[in-house]
């Protein structure tokens, strides 16, 4: 393919990407958070939803990989690196309360939000960029991932270790592919061990879905984004922030007054 060529399919902006990731996610996590609370056993909960639904559930997972690229992406072109780390660590706090409102009463006080995950995925780059000896900024980011495991957040360890690969590999696209793919493996298919536990056809479609999901965030975020910024940036840039805890509020208010 021709460089022309490649321009041509950069059509999503920045905001554009963001709106791909969002709206799924919405959708997924409701769906799959009513399920398991109407379920005395929320352990592979989302194998009893009926086929349609539990595909929904897994389409909500072409959020994450989006969510660690611009991580990545935030990295390179933010002016101050330092304040961004400030912003995310106080987004993950205002969003704990509600991320506890929607999981407490499935996992207990034990677990934390996905944007603690970014924020450490955050630290883990500038550990890596740091100057620091090798063994030195390893052991920095070993820590940052053992964070995640301490407080138990969203995509521990994996979270991190995909926005590092995103990072580290940005100007090798094919180290990167075969980074990001042997991650997204990793991650996903231990699932298949549960054949037998499970309805076999649904374990089959739910695996495919979330690595098809990954493939298609992989797609949006280094053949289709033109690494431009949206119509409004400032106003993009606070709504992502805010829709996050908002929509762990709406989900709860759904559960609670509407779906009954």
């Amino acid at each position: 393919m021709t460089e022309e060529n490649r321009s041509r399919l950069k059509v999503l902006d920045r905001d554009i990407v963001k709106f791909i990731a969002l709206i799924p996610m919405f959708i997924g996590h409701t769906v799959a958070w009513i399920n398991m609370m109407h379920l005395e056993d929320s352990d592979n909960a989302v194998y009893k939803l009926p086929m349609a639904l539990m595909i929904l559930s897994g389409i909500s997972l072409i959020c994450p990989p989006i969510m660690f690229f611009f991580i990545a992406d935030g990295y390179k072109y933010t002016r101050d690196r330092k304040k961004y780390a400030k912003r995310l660590l106080l987004f993950a706090l205002i969003t704990q309360p509600f991320d506890w409102l929607l999981f407490q009463p499935i996992y207990g006080f034990w677990t934390s939000n996905v944007i603690f995950t970014l924020f450490f995925g955050l630290l883990a780059i500038m550990a890596w960029e740091s100057g620091l000896k090798l063994w030195q900024r390893i052991g920095l980011i070993i820590l940052c991932d053992s964070a995640t495991v301490l407080i138990m957040s969203d995509w521990i360890v994996f979270g991190v270790l995909f926005i590092l690969v995103l990072h580290i590999f940005r100007d090798r696209p094919k180290a990167r592919a075969i980074a990001y793919f042997s991650l997204t493996a990793v991650y996903f298919l231990p699932n298949l061990f549960s054949i037998g536990k499970v309805p076999t056809v649904k374990l089959l479609v739910y695996v495919s879905v979330m690595i098809l999901m990954f493939t298609a965030a992989y797609l949006c975020m280094t053949v289709f984004y033109s690494g431009k910024k949206g119509s409004h940036p400032l106003f993009s840039k606070w709504f992502f922030y805010i829709f996050y805890p908002a929509h762990y509020l709406v989900i709860w208010l759904l559960g609670r007054f509407v779906i009954k």
